[in-house]
């Protein structure tokens, strides 16, 4: 399987990801749009995967690589293939479908729950989940639900954290791809986040040490992963 990345930003790495297709012995190629323009045909890209970024997918008059990275992404999207945003790759899908990006209410920072909402995430393989799950969150942005999309999760921080588009593209507002080296990089790289006093955000020691809570993570993209990879090898 052919896996591509989009990685918005130097420090970032793909944490859990990269375990799973390491595991499975799977193709991961990754392209930082803000400084490799060129994209792969649409039909090489059997899953693809958007990470996160500190810049906003409105701001395209500050990072006009913006405008070339959607095209690929929708023309992705056109061409029926497996697509995954991640943070502020979900806000990225959900402008291409209709929807709308904008500065949340409360910045969401560190470990917080989310609720289930839809029958989908109950009860598919895909999530697994009970009604309620801790999710890594680092995010200021928030997304209006696009036409024709399944809502699947939302917080008390964020109304929309997730939704599903067909039965091929996935979009969610929190990162299950976490590691303990994800964690420890965006804390020291971004540490200026948590100088903000909110509701939702957490201090750094309540953000460091959860094992517990990155082992859940990496079972959540596991089986995220694993049901990507049965349904692209079942079309």
């Amino acid at each position: 399987m052919n896996i591509y990345c989009l990685v918005h930003l130097d420090f970032e790495t793909l944490g859990n990801i990269r375990d799973w297709a390491c595991q499975k012995e799977h193709s991961i190629s990754i392209i930082m749009p803000s400084v490799n323009h060129i994209y792969p045909d649409p039909g090489e890209v059997d899953l693809l995967i958007i990470m996160g970024g500190l810049m906003s997918v409105y701001q395209e008059d500050e990072y006009p690589w913006l405008k070339q990275e959607k095209e690929f992404v929708r023309s992705v999207i056109v061409c029926q293939k497996a697509v995954y945003g991640i943070c502020f790759g979900a806000q990225m899908l959900s402008e291409i479908l209709g929807g709308s990006v904008s500065r949340n209410q409360y910045r969401e920072i560190g470990w917080h729950k989310v609720r289930s909402l839809d029958e989908f995430a109950k009860n598919v393989r895909l999530f697994n989940v009970q009604n309620e799950l801790a999710v890594f969150q680092w995010h200021g942005d928030t997304f209006t639900l696009p036409p024709g999309c399944r809502k699947l999760f939302e917080s008390e921080a964020c109304h929309e954290q997730g939704f599903i588009y067909g039965d091929k593209v996935l979009a969610l507002q929190f990162h299950p791809e976490v590691d303990a080296d994800c964690v420890g990089s965006l804390l020291e790289n971004c540490s200026s986040d948590l100088t903000e006093e909110g509701k939702y955000v957490s201090v750094e020691d309540e953000i460091r040490g959860r094992d517990d809570l990155l082992e859940a993570s990496a079972k959540l993209m596991f089986s995220i992963l694993d049901w990507f990879e049965e349904m692209i090898e079942n079309t």
